[in-house]
């Protein structure tokens, strides 16, 4: 059974769910908090999945959040209960206890801690919450080391912790793209944590450079009738001709396909998808140092402090004043990184290995401090 907050958005934790109920086929339970929409249903592609939306939209909703899932425990009776996130954790501790069924709850951490400034307040609440109940868990996956490290540091238990990064499906085929790079991408929701403002600061400091960049911006929010992220445009001397917006994308690979550099200007993250899905399409990437970012880009473009507008357009221009030849060769090692340390198939064995405690051959994953 998995207890996620929202499996009617898009966001790297529904999206990583839905690539492991793809890739197993086998039955499971899908427990929303709030709701279930069709996209992530097709795109898990599983008809051996049962989905449950317990359309709890507010705090107040929360106890009668906690009933109803003790109650599906009690009626499904799996094996293991994995919580994607915070507030899932807690409420997925919460029923189980209440159930009385005694089935081991593992938790699932997808979020670093870089700059808890960017987070709401509730879920800085839901953070501090699951510090202090986390001793009762049956174990805790983050998909990043430095997450594991940060929350260990916040108090989390870390005595059964394991790394398991994201996996993905590589596309088949090579980079259409060849360089020199001239269009530069951000894919991620209008939200204090991707730090728009800082990304075009930096797009506004770049094309002043190198006046034929264009950028391109996709995620919620990310329109022509936001208002503030406009007034950004307007303020960085940037027009919507140079600044595309695309909203929020139901299939976001031929995004990465229209880009020739894929940009994360956040404050804090865990493990960014978005950063090895644009490389699995062979495009080199420009990133803040948050999460496990450095690790996955390696050598596959530029890391860069967050916050920190100069730094990220001076990336920008570098990555732009390359030659064809070293874009085409950064492009094709981009592409096999992925395809070499984060392979689905690998990380779907990974998570079985942990949720089952079979972890005979499980090479992919990392346990910590493991008892």
């Amino acid at each position: 059974m998995h207890v996620v907050t929202d499996f009617g958005s898009q966001g790297g934790a529904q999206t990583m769910l839905a690539r492991l109920l793809a890739h197993s086929g086998e039955p499971a339970v899908v427990v929303s908090l709030v709701g279930v929409s069709d996209r992530n249903v097709d795109q898990a592609n599983n008809p051996n999945v049962i989905y449950h939306a317990l359309q709890a939209r507010s705090l107040r909703a929360l106890p009668r959040a906690v009933v109803g899932l003790a109650g599906l425990i009690r009626q499904h009776r799996p094996d293991t209960v994995l919580c994607w996130m915070y507030h899932p954790m807690v409420i997925g501790l919460a029923a189980a206890a209440v159930s009385l069924t005694r089935t081991p709850v593992f938790w699932t951490v997808r979020q670093a801690l870089d700059d808890p400034a960017a987070l709401t307040t509730s879920t800085r609440a839901a953070v501090t919450l699951s510090s202090k109940l986390s001793r009762a868990s049956a174990g805790i996956i983050y998909n990043s080391d430095r997450a594991r490290l940060q929350h260990a540091k916040y108090g989390f238990k870390d005595n059964k912790s394991f790394v398991i990064p994201n996996g993905f499906d590589v596309p088949d085929g090579q980079n259409t793209r060849q360089g020199p790079a001239r269009v530069f991408g951000l894919a991620a929701r209008f939200h204090p944590q991707k730090d728009y403002s800082t990304f075009l600061a930096a797009a506004g400091m770049a094309s002043r450079e190198v006046p034929d960049l264009r950028f391109m911006a996709a995620g919620d929010k990310v329109t022509a009738d936001n208002h503030e992220l406009l007034a950004l445009i307007e303020k960085n001397g940037l027009t919507t001709d140079q600044v595309h917006l695309c909203g929020d994308l139901l299939d976001i690979d031929p995004f990465y396909e229209e880009i020739d550099v894929l940009v994360l200007s956040s404050r804090t993250e865990g493990f960014p998808n978005v950063i090895a899905e644009a490389m699995c399409h062979g495009r080199p990437v420009v990133s803040t140092d948050v999460g496990d970012s450095a690790l996955i880009v390696d050598d596959c473009g530029y890391i860069v402090p967050p916050r920190d507008p100069k730094a990220l357009a001076a990336a920008m221009v570098n990555v732009a004043k390359w030659p064809a030849s070293k874009y085409r060769d950064k492009s094709l090692q981009a592409r096999n990184q992925i395809a070499r340390n984060y392979a689905l198939p690998k990380i779907a064995n990974a998570y079985e290995a942990v949720l089952t405690g079979d972890r005979s051959g499980a090479g992919a994953w990392m346990s910590v401090n493991a008892e």
